[in-house]
C-alpha cells in the first residue's frame, strides 16, 4: 500500500487508537504490523474476525484479557535449565490462568447461542496446565515472598526458625531484665545487626559484657554486642536461614523445570493470546466508534451510508453518504473553503484503508466497500523548502508518481487539483489528469474551485459533480455533501452579507464572462429547487411515518377489539349453558317427582308427553353449549409445554384441574391426562406443568448442598492474578460456601502487589454478613499477602 497515502490520510492515528484498546504487549505487536491488504479473501476474514470479537464483547460485556505477559524470554531461559525468579514464575502463572479462562469462557455452549468460529478456533488451540498454574500460585505469594505451602520441608524449616527466634528473644529478655546487666545497657531493648540479635551496651562497660561487637552508634557511646551465651543460637538461626534459602532455590528450580518441559506449548500460547488480544482490540474500537462491518463487493464500488470521519467527535460530526464506482467512476467536489471537502475525501480514503485492514467503519448498516489494489492520495500543502519546490511543484511531483503506479483497481484522491498556478492552465491540467486516470479505469474523487471542472463533470460521461452545502443566512457551512449538484462559490452573496456595496458587486459581475454568470445563476436556481425538494421530501416522509404509526395503532386496537368480542361471546355462551343446565336439572327433578306421584295413574300418553318436554329442553341447551375447543384450548393460551414425561403432574388450564400424564404423543403434540377417574386426550397448549412444593425441594437440595460443601470447601481461597471485580465475585461465593460448610476460620490470599486488591477486599469483608472479624496474616501465615477471616 502507498506509504504516502497512509500518512496524509492519517492511518497512523487509527493505529494509535487501536493500540489504546490492547491489553498486552503481545497484542500491540500485531497492531504495529497491521497494514491494509489487497487480497479479497484475507480482508473478508479480517472483517469477520473483528465482527466476532465485537459480538462477543457486546454479549459478554467484557473478556478477561488482563494478566497476559510477554514471557517468551523467561520460557526460553527455563527451557535451557535456568532457574526463574518468583516474579517471572508469577507472570507465567498469570498467563496460564488467562489462557485457561479464555479457553473456558469462549467455548461453545448448548445453553446459549454462542458460535464464533474464528475466535473459537484460536481459543480452542490454547494449551491449559491447571496443575502447574496452581503449583505456582500455591508456592509463590508475591515477587518477594514464597509461601509456607510450597513444600513440607520449607514449612518445617520456617517453624524451626520461629522457634529459634523465640528462644533467642527469651534468652536476651532474661539478660536485659537482670539486675546485673541493666547498669551496663544503654537501653533495655533487643536489636538486630546483620541478621544477628544484639543488645546495646554502654561503651565504657565493654569489658563487662562478654560477646562479639557487631556495630556502634554514630556517637560511639553505644556498642551493639552479641552476648556469648547466644552466639551458638544465632549460628543455628543463621544455618536455618541458609537452609530456607536453599529450599526456596530448590522449589524455584523445580517449578522452572516444569515450565521448561512445556516451553513449546507456552510459546504457542503467546502467539494465540496475541492474536486474541489484537482481535478484541479491534472489537473494542468498533464499539467505541459505533462501527459496522461493511458488505464486501468484488465490483469495485463503494456505497457509504452516513459515514463519519473516525477521528472527529462522533456526537458532533455531520454524517455523509458517498457512493462511487457504479453510475460514475470520478466524483468532483466543489464548494467554499472550510466547507468540509477535504474531510469528505479523507473519510473515503481512510474508510478504504480501515476496511482493507479488517477494521469496522463508522457508518450505517447497508454500507458496502470493495478491495483496491492500492490507494493514492495527494492532499495538503506539499511545499518543500529543502528541495526548493513550490506548492504546485510538490503536488505535481506527487501526481506524476501516482500516474505511473495507478491501475484500474486503484482509488485515487486529489485535493485542490490544479491549484497553485495560473487558473486557466491549472484547470486545463486538472482536466487532463482526470482524463488520464479515467482512461486507466481507476476510481477517483477530487476537490476543486475551478468552474471549468464543474462544466467538465456536467458534460463528461462517468464523471459526477458534488458540492458541500453552505448556509447563506448564517454564512456558515453545513458540512453536508450533495452528490449530483455542482457547488457554487457564493463569493458575491457572502460579500454582500458582509457589507460590500451592491455597486462594487455589480462592477465585479461585469468582469466575469456572461456564460459563467449564467451558469452560476443556473446553479443557484438548482440549489433553491433542491432545498425545496429536500424540504418537501422530509415533510412527506414525516407524514408517511405518522400515517404508518396511526395505521399500526388502529390495527392493534382492531385486533384487541376482535379478541375481546370473542371472549365476551364465549363467556355469554358459557353462562347461558350454565343457567340452562341448572334449569334442566330442576325440570328433571320435577319430572321424576311427578312420575313417582302419578306412577299408578300415569298413562302412556303422559309419559310420552313428559319425555318430549325433557328432550325439548335438552335440545335448547345444545345450541348454547360452548365448543369443545373453547373448553379445552383457551383462546389466548400460555406457552406450549415441552418435554412432557409420563407420570408428570400438569394443570388443565380451562378446567382448572390438576392431573397426571398417562401417555405422550410428541408428533401430534397431545397427551392423555388422568383427572381423578377420568382420562382425557388433550393438546399441549391446554396444559401447564405443575411446580413442585418448594418446601420439600428446598429442604432436600439444602441438605445435599451442605453435605457436598462440607466435604470439598478448602480453608483458603487464592485471588492472586485477578482484578478487583473478579476477586470480589470469587471471595463472596467462597464465603457463602465456607459458611454453609461450617468453617470457622478461613484464609484469603491476595498477595502484596500495589495494595489495591487488599484494600478493596477488606471493604468487602467488612460488609459481608458471614464475616465475624478479620485481621492481617502473621509471620508463618503468609504475612501481608493474606487476610485471616473468622466466620460467624
Amino acid at each position: 500500500m502507498n506509504s504516502k497515502a497512509l500518512k496524509v490520510l492519517e492511518f497512523d492515528k487509527i493505529i494509535d487508537l487501536l493500540k489504546s484498546k490492547a491489553s498486552s504487549s503481545l497484542g500491540m505487536r500485531y497492531i504495529e504490523k497491521l497494514t491494509p491488504s489487497s487480497d479479497f479473501n484475507e480482508v473478508k476474514s479480517r472483517l469477520e474476525e473483528t465482527s466476532e470479537a465485537q459480538a462477543i464483547l457486546i454479549k459478554r460485556g467484557f473478556v478477561g484479557l488482563q494478566g497476559i505477559y510477554d514471557i517468551e524470554d523467561k520460557v526460553k531461559r527455563a527451557s535451557v535449565g535456568a532457574a526463574l525468579d518468583p516474579g517471572s514464575l508469577l507472570m507465567i502463572g498469570n498467563t496460564l490462568r488467562v489462557a485457561r479462562m479464555l479457553s473456558n469462557n469462549l467455548a461453545s455452549s448448548e445453553e446459549e447461542d454462542f458460535n464464533y468460529p474464528i475466535i473459537q478456533s484460536l481459543s480452542n488451540s490454547l494449551y491449559t496446565y491447571r496443575d502447574l498454574e496452581e503449583e505456582i500460585f500455591n508456592a509463590i505469594i508475591s515477587e518477594v515472598e514464597i509461601s509456607d505451602n510450597a513444600s513440607s520441608e520449607l514449612r518445617n524449616i520456617r517453624r524451626r526458625i520461629v522457634q529459634k527466634n523465640q528462644s533467642i528473644r527469651s534468652k536476651l529478655n532474661s539478660i536485659i531484665s537482670s539486675t546485673t546487666y541493666q547498669k551496663y545497657l544503654q537501653d533495655a531493648i533487643i536489636s538486630v545487626r546483620g541478621d544477628r540479635f544484639v543488645v546495646p551496651v554502654k561503651a565504657e562497660y565493654r569489658s563487662q559484657v562478654a560477646g562479639i561487637v557487631h556495630d556502634q552508634s554514630s556517637s560511639g557511646a553505644t556498642l551493639f554486642i552479641e552476648p556469648m551465651s547466644i552466639v551458638d543460637m544465632n549460628n543455628e538461626l543463621r544455618q536455618l536461614r541458609l537452609q530456607e534459602k536453599e529450599e526456596i532455590e530448590k522449589i524455584l528450580a523445580e517449578l522452572s523445570s516444569k515450565v521448561g518441559e512445556i516451553s513449546n506449548e507456552l510459546l504457542a500460547n503467546q502467539e494465540i493470546l496475541g492474536r486474541l488480544d489484537f482481535a478484541f482490540a479491534k472489537g473494542k474500537l468498533s464499539i467505541q466508534m459505533r462501527g459496522i462491518e461493511p458488505t464486501l463487493n468484488e465490483d469495485k464500488f463503494i456505497n457509504i451510508k452516513k459515514g463519519r470521519h473516525p477521528l472527529l467527535d462522533k456526537d458532533t460530526v455531520v454524517p455523509n453518504s458517498i457512493y462511487l464506482g457504479r453510475e460514475f467512476h470520478t466524483l468532483l467536489i466543489t464548494g467554499p473553503n472550510t466547507g468540509g471537502k477535504t474531510v469528505t475525501i479523507k473519510t473515503v480514503g481512510l474508510f478504504a484503508l480501515m476496511n482493507q485492514s479488517g477494521l469496522h467503519i463508522p457508518a450505517d448498516f447497508g454500507s458496502s466497500m470493495c478491495v483496491y489494489d492500492n490507494v493514492f492520495a495527494d492532499i495538503g500543502d506539499e511545499q518543500s523548502i529543502e528541495q526548493s519546490l513550490s506548492t504546485f511543484s510538490s503536488h505535481m511531483t506527487n501526481i506524476v508518481s501516482i500516474l505511473k503506479e495507478v491501475t484500474e483497481d486503484s482509488l485515487v484522491i486529489f485535493d485542490e487539483l490544479g491549484a497553485g498556478t495560473d487558473p486557466i492552465e491549472g484547470a486545463a491540467l486538472a482536466i487532463a489528469i482526470l482524463e488520464d486516470v479515467k482512461s486507466i479505469g481507476a476510481k477517483c474523487i477530487a476537490t476543486t474551485h475551478y468552474s471549468e471542472l464543474k462544466n467538465y463533470a456536467l458534460t463528461k460521461e462517468g464523471v459526477e459533480n458534488a458540492a458541500v452545502d453552505f448556509d447563506l443566512e448564517t454564512l456558515s457551512p453545513t458540512y453536508r455533501l450533495l452528490i449530483g449538484v455542482p457547488g457554487k462559490s457564493n463569493a458575491f452573496e457572502i460579500s454582500r452579507k458582509l457589507g460590500l456595496s451592491d455597486y462594487v458587486i455589480s462592477r465585479a459581475r461585469e468582469f466575469i464572462d456572461s456564460d459563467n454568470i449564467a451558469i452560476e445563476d443556473v446553479l443557484q436556481n438548482v440549489e433553491k429547487n433542491r432545498v425545496k425538494a429536500e424540504e418537501d421530501r422530509e415533510e412527506a416522509e414525516k407524514l408517511k411515518s405518522e400515517i404508518e404509526k396511526l395505521k399500526a395503532e388502529y390495527d392493534e386496537k382492531l385486533a384487541k377489539m376482535s379478541e375481546q368480542k370473542e371472549k365476551i361471546m364465549e363467556r355469554a355462551r358459557q353462562e347461558a349453558f350454565r343457567i340452562t343446565r341448572q334449569a334442566k336439572e330442576e325440570v328433571d327433578l320435577i319430572v321424576k317427582e311427578l312420575r313417582e306421584l302419578e306412577k299408578e295413574r300415569a298413562s302412556k300418553e303422559k309419559n310420552q308427553r313428559i319425555e318430549a318436554l325433557r328432550k325439548e329442553i335438552s335440545s335448547s341447551m345444545g345450541s348454547l353449549q360452548p365448543t369443545v375447543k373453547s373448553m379445552i384450548v383457551p383462546k389466548v393460551s400460555s406457552k406450549e409445554v415441552k418435554d412432557l414425561k409420563v407420570g408428570e403432574e400438569v394443570k388443565v388450564i380451562t378446567l382448572n384441574q390438576q392431573g397426571s400424564v398417562v401417555s405422550v404423543d410428541n408428533n401430534k403434540k397431545e397427551a392423555v391426562v388422568q383427572i381423578g377417574i377420568m382420562k382425557m386426550n388433550l393438546p399441549f397448549k391446554s396444559l401447564q406443568k405443575v411446580k413442585k412444593d418448594p418446601k420439600t425441594t428446598i429442604t432436600k437440595s439444602t441438605r445435599s448442598i451442605i453435605k457436598a460443601k462440607s466435604g470439598r470447601v478448602k480453608s483458603e481461597v487464592d485471588l492472586r492474578g485477578m482484578n478487583l471485580e473478579e476477586a470480589i465475585m470469587e471471595v463472596e461465593k467462597y464465603l457463602d460456601d465456607a459458611y454453609v460448610a461450617g468453617l470457622e476460620m478461613v484464609t484469603v490470599i491476595h498477595g502484596v502487589g500495589t495494595g489495591v486488591l487488599k484494600s478493596g477486599l477488606q471493604d468487602v469483608l467488612k460488609r459481608n454478613r458471614h464475616v465475624k472479624s478479620q485481621r492481617a496474616g502473621q509471620y508463618g501465615e503468609g504475612g501481608a499477602g493474606v487476610t485471616i477471616v473468622n466466620l460467624k
